[in-house]
């Protein structure tokens, strides 16, 4: 991995966006809905509070985690699409 996200980012790769309904039906490119969920592949070390203590982060990396839809900034690294985002955008880590 390339990117080393600072403070309290992560960098996550959506889920792909699924081709089928579950009752077989195929989803055109134009009705899919945007991924909600990703895997966490970069974690920075965490943020640091005005009184100068490290807080660590919760997320680490294989996480899978559930995010807002409109959360974090799209960013292309080595023609693969990826979200950078706060600790903070992320709702819940998804059990294993």
């Amino acid at each position: 991995m390339k990117l080393h996200p600072l403070a309290d980012r992560i960098v996550v790769r959506p889920a792909v966006a699924e081709e089928k309904t579950k009752g077989g039906l195929f989803v055109p490119d134009t009705a899919k809905e945007k991924p909600v969920w990703g895997e966490v592949i970069a974690a920075g070390p965490g943020r640091t509070t005005d009184e100068g203590k490290k807080v660590p982060m919760e997320i680490k990396v294989g996480d899978k985690v559930l995010y807002g839809k409109y959360s974090g900034t799209e960013v292309t690294v080595d023609g693969e699409e990826l979200l950078i985002m706060r600790e903070s955008d992320i709702f819940a880590i998804m059990p294993k």
